[in-house]
């Protein structure tokens, strides 16, 4: 039987949830759409004037199609050139979903979408739905077709490799902004010593060109290492204008909740840098330049006027 408007309209007001949901489970903005158009034929399909509960409905076929595609997913990724990170979301972007509580932020923010790469598909499906949608137990069981208890036990284990891996103390956002500006200013003294001091001893940085942006292929490990890149990165030098294709203007945003750093060219953004800020210092450098996974930021970035860059790079 065809969908009715009515039909069209009750998937259509669901859709922002389950574009939330599928890019958390997902960590890619373009799988989660084709997720959710998928969900969308399902429903098409189906006999819907028999679905009691559309919403658990959508949310049950939805959460399933995502966790067949992670399987597939991690497949890929095994094969992908270089380190793979998710794709970095702009402030005010839709499909970061709610960000009423500190749990609903925390699920959504860019170390913990990276952290979750180590969790089971299953793990990362109940941590999702429990943390970041508030959905009961009893409901999430049902959802992935196992037992209350189990779904209880899942999230108790998600909970604990992402608490493992994710145990600093976060600042506030006025803080954080002006350890970013403090970084930026140190980053183009060509100096050394000045970043060393902003950053934990421990700090990464981790770039993503997928094989299309030239991309170290392991992380910088130790605050020297990564001091020693950055300084080396916002160096002016004419072979980068030349690869770039120009200057690109640089900006202090927020991405998936949290400080970020976002360069500009012509209009489109070509680098997003998700630092993870902590009360120790800059305990993470997460750099986004695959452009496959910078489509979405760039639509986002040009709905709004973002002002004159801080500087120009290179």
């Amino acid at each position: 039987m065809p969908l009715t408007m009515k039909d069209v309209d009750r998937f259509e007001a669901a859709r922002p949830r389950l574009e939330a949901i599928a890019y958390r489970l997902l960590g890619s903005a373009s799988e989660a759409e084709d997720a959710v158009q998928e969900t969308f034929l399902r429903w098409q399909g189906a006999d819907v004037e028999r679905i009691e509960v559309p919403e658990a409905w959508l949310t049950k076929v939805l959460t399933n199609l995502c966790l067949n595609h992670l399987a597939s997913a991690r497949a890929r990724r095994e094969t992908y050139v270089g380190q793979w990170l998710p794709e970095p979301l702009l402030d005010r972007d839709p499909m970061l979903g709610p960000a009423d509580t500190a749990e609903q932020r925390e699920s959504v923010s860019y170390a913990v979408l990276t952290l979750m790469e180590r969790l089971s598909a299953s793990e990362r499906a109940v941590y999702v739905l429990r943390e970041a949608f508030d959905y009961p137990h009893r409901e999430i069981a049902e959802i992935l077709g196992i037992t209350e208890a189990a779904a209880q036990q899942i999230f108790h284990r998600a909970k604990k490799h992402l608490t493992d891996g994710k145990a600093r103390t976060e600042i506030d956002e006025a803080a954080a902004r002006r350890i970013v500006e403090e970084f930026l200013a140190a980053a183009t003294s060509g100096k050394t010593e000045p970043l060393v001091r902003l950053l934990t001893a421990d700090a990464v940085s981790v770039g993503d060109g997928g094989g299309k942006v030239p991309a170290r292929a392991k992380p910088f490990e130790g605050a020297l290492a990564v001091a020693r890149f950055m300084r080396g990165l916002f160096k002016p030098a004419r072979s980068k204008r030349a690869l770039a294709g120009g200057s690109p203007g640089i900006h202090i945003t927020t991405a998936n909740g949290g400080p970020a750093i976002v360069a500009v060219l012509d209009g489109r953004v070509i680098g997003i840098m998700c630092l993870e800020v902590t009360a120790e210092g800059i305990a993470a450098f997460r750099n986004q330049v695959n452009p496959d996974k910078l489509r979405r930021a760039t639509e986002v970035w040009s709905s709004a006027d973002h002002g004159e860059p801080l500087f120009h790079a290179f």
